[in-house]
């Protein structure tokens, strides 16, 4: 959607995103074409557009050694790449004001600080909050990664840092996941909350747990939280691989984060 169209127009957030997220730039599910294109069209109408601009390689570095960086260079991927560590960083200072969401990939959560795997290769989440650390702008964060698989990379790149709190629900029973999720939000006094938002945990997806309605519930916690500790949030796509539901389960937890309360998107059916 073109600036001039969204003149007069209330939008949700803003969402950080790059045209090269279209390219189909390895053969995994991830960089799948189509994927980007269902997001876009579903939300695009109802938030505002931002462009990615790729991280620097001293942000990259709070989070990888130059021989990591240097390797990603090497398979070619390294600009992509560190344009999804761009638009992560710009969600989360603009996060810190109002809640902002990264449609970005490749996806980081499987990327540690010299290894990577599951179509990750920059840490995205590690960048981005190691930058708001470093400029000031937080003294502690807890991360929220409702993605199926356990985000792996970021717990060994954060998961010793004495100022970030990481939760990675596991729980098979949707009620049991949801209430993990509340109560830890519930506790928290983290200055930013930073969601890992992969969506392959959807009824139709991967996982077969979570429903649309849950996607929307869980960024209207995150939001409630950040606002009670008076601090930011924003969220960064990672999984998610049925295009069909992809674009409204994105919707509705942006609707969630932003607590907009005119829903533009049908909840999917709740299992039994």
């Amino acid at each position: 959607m073109r600036p001039s169209e969204r003149q007069g127009r209330h939008t949700m957030m803003n969402v950080y995103f790059h045209n090269d997220f279209y390219r189909v730039y390895t053969s995994d599910p991830a960089a799948s074409a189509g994927r980007m294109e269902a997001i876009i069209e579903t939300v695009a109408p109802y938030v505002d557009i931002r462009t990615c601009e790729p991280a620097t390689e001293e942000d990259l570095r709070a989070a990888h050694p130059a021989s990591h960086i240097a390797d990603i260079r090497g398979r070619g991927l390294y600009d992509i790449a560190a344009l999804a560590a761009g638009g992560a960083i710009q969600a989360a200072r603009a996060g810190m004001q109002e809640p902002s969401f990264a449609l970005i990939r490749p996806p980081g959560h499987h990327a540690s600080a010299d290894s990577c795997w599951g179509f990750c290769f920059f840490n995205n989440m590690a960048v981005s909050l190691f930058h708001l650390r470093a400029s000031g702008r937080i003294g502690s964060a807890l991360i929220l990664d409702f993605d199926l698989h356990y985000g792996d990379g970021t717990a060994n790149i954060l998961g010793d840092q004495t100022w970030v709190d990481i939760l990675n629900p596991e729980s098979h029973h949707r009620l049991t996941y949801l209430d993990q999720v509340r109560r830890t939000l519930d506790a928290t006094a983290a200055d930013v909350i930073a969601v890992s938002a992969g969506f392959d945990n959807h009824v139709q997806d991967w996982g077969g747990l979570l429903t649309t309605a849950d996607y929307r519930t869980m960024g209207e916690w995150v939001r409630a939280a950040a606002e009670r500790n008076k601090g930011g949030c924003y969220g960064l796509l990672e999984g998610g691989y049925n295009d069909d539901v992809l674009g409204k389960n994105v919707l509705a937890f942006l609707e969630g984060l932003s607590s907009r309360e005119n829903r533009h998107v049908q909840d999917q059916a709740s299992p039994p």
